[in-house]
């Protein structure tokens, strides 16, 4: 059979337009892997920094979108902020729109060594529900290990003692760590307290005072640990205070709040 050209270039054509369609035919296109999950951390970092000042220093709210630790938590960074008066207020909430318990916390972005950290509270922190824990801390971030704390909590029982001044270990395999508990009442009327500790590379000292105080004038605690019995973490760390829920909501489902008038530190 004869062609001629025309009719050959037609033919290359078709052949061409063929081959093509089963080339593409055969092609897989690759979609984006993506996830349903997200987890806590995941959240949490995506999440934009806030932070607020307050008494001179910067400081980073804690606002995850899922439950975090202490106690596996809910928090809002909303549940923490500061009035016209420079002063820091704590609550724990009832959040009816998400139907649960939220919480507040603080951390300063610089780091602190040796010297006196002190707080000036406002509020009933002798007196809190059994479920509620007030911490006031430094922390390296290590599970366990490098942290001062003073807590008022009666970590859930009735009458466990309020006040608890606590040191965790530099390392582990030494020294656990170390508590001190004691009950008080608050015999300022304006529920005004004052407390402190003392960092030194071989000492912690921890004093508590009714009223706003700089010096000891109404002390009514204090306990002094030394490196012979305790492990006291040398490290700069950073300082947090956080107002949070020990396993279950506060007994009268009310909620709380706390006020910081100031944090003070002072190297030495």
């Amino acid at each position: 059979m004869n062609y001629n050209l025309k009719q050959i270039s037609n033919i290359k054509i078709i052949i061409t337009c063929l081959v093509l369609a089963v080339s593409l035919s055969n092609c897989k296109v690759k979609k984006p892997i993506t996830s349903t999950t997200t987890s806590t951390n995941a959240a949490v970092t995506k999440l934009p920094r806030r932070t607020l000042m307050f008494s001179g220093y910067e400081w980073v709210i804690k606002n995850p979108t899922g439950k975090m630790g202490p106690h596996a938590n809910y928090w809002n960074g909303d549940n923490v902020w500061v009035d016209k008066k420079g002063r820091l207020h704590f609550t724990i909430k009832y959040n009816k729109t998400n139907d649960r318990w939220e919480c507040s916390e603080v951390a300063t972005i610089e780091k602190f060594g040796n010297g006196t950290y002190q707080w000036k509270i406002e509020g009933p922190v002798n007196a809190l529900d059994r479920n509620i824990v007030f911490g006031l801390f430094n922390y390296s971030g290590r599970s366990t290990l490098d942290e001062m704390d003073i807590e008022f909590s009666r970590w859930g029982y009735p009458n466990a003692p309020i006040l608890n001044y606590t040191i965790w270990p530099a390392e582990k395999g030494g020294v656990k760590n170390v508590t001190y508990a004691k009950d008080f009442e608050m015999k300022d009327k304006k529920m005004q307290t004052t407390h402190r500790w003392i960092r030194s590379s071989d000492k912690l000292v921890f004093e508590s005072m009714h009223g706003f105080q700089d010096g000891r004038d109404n002390l009514f605690e204090t306990k002094t640990w030394t490196s012979e019995n305790a492990s006291i973490s040398k490290l700069d760390m950073p300082v947090l205070m956080n107002l949070w829920l020990f396993n279950n909501p506060p007994t009268d489902k009310k909620d709380v709040e706390l006020i910081v008038h100031e944090f003070k530190f002072i190297k030495h």
